[in-house]
């Protein structure tokens, strides 16, 4: 069966907290990228995580932590599926000074795992916010402190980069409208083609689908804010909330209209 239930809480972490949890036999997540870090864990099966060009096993004892703007997939492992727990956390939430980073995307640590399963239970029900929080801080330092190696070091900006730079930039500044590929060759002194080539060795997908992923994560927050699907379909730029839905299934893995119910029922509680 395939399942999937998203809770926000205000859990002290400066910003609202998204939390999920799922089962999916079939479903595979379309590339795309997060703002935040994006932090699970499997409760049941195998699942299939692909990161750039290397795919990587996540079942239970692991905890797989995706990286924010690391563009990434993921499906089942096993013909049974997988279940898991995620979190959505701002980097502020695992470090003071620097986005921590770690080194792969999967680490094996079965009493850690344990740990996020019971502090993921427990800001879902939400039912002491005190020690919820605190176990949420114990157990993202402890992530840190055990798989994480430094703050990111940023190396500087290649050619290919500045070329995805400035298609982003286009593309998210008319979300509506956005521009033709030959618009931004031409600002770039490219070919489309070029472009193209460019980007999808930067991103890992070509412009059209980091723009409905973009898309879909902006439509996100319009859901959460109270719009309906139709409304926020609209306002991001998709041709109609059938063309919203299946990319936000596709990138989230639950209809707009199911996410947009999670959260309204789960809206963020006085502390």
């Amino acid at each position: 069966m395939e399942q999937a239930t998203w809770t926000r809480v205000d859990a002290g972490q400066g910003a609202p907290l998204d939390l999920m949890t799922a089962r999916f036999v079939r479903h595979v997540f379309a590339p795309h990228a997060h703002d935040e870090f994006a932090i699970g864990a499997c409760t049941d099966g195998m699942e299939i995580i692909r990161v750039g060009t290397r795919s990587y096993r996540g079942g239970p004892g692991d905890i797989v932590v995706i990286e924010p703007g690391e563009t990434h997939t993921g499906g089942a492992g096993v013909p049974e599926g997988f279940a898991y727990r995620a979190i959505y956390p701002q980097w502020t939430s695992l470090a003071d000074a620097g986005v921590p980073h770690f080194p792969v995307p999967v680490v094996h640590d079965p009493e850690l795992a344990a740990e996020f399963h019971r502090t993921h239970e427990m800001i879902t029900r939400w039912r002491d916010p005190l020690e919820a929080e605190s176990r949420l801080s114990w157990t993202l330092a402890a992530l840190v402190h055990r798989h994480a190696v430094g703050a990111r070091r940023f190396a500087p900006v290649r050619a290919g980069e500045q070329v995805t730079r400035v298609t982003k930039e286009r593309l998210a500044d008319r979300l509506v409208d956005p521009p033709g590929l030959h618009e931004i060759a031409d600002e770039l002194g490219l070919s489309r083609f070029q472009v193209v080539r460019v980007f999808r060795d930067t991103v890992g997908m070509p412009p059209f689908a980091w723009l409905s992923q973009y898309r879909a994560t902006r439509a996100r927050a319009l859901l959460a804010s109270g719009h309906r699907p139709a409304q926020a379909a609209a306002l991001t730029g998709f041709a109609d909330q059938a063309h919203l839905t299946r990319w936000f299934r596709r990138v989230f893995g639950v209809t707009p209209g199911a996410f947009r119910n999670s959260v309204q029922d789960s809206a963020p509680r006085p502390r």
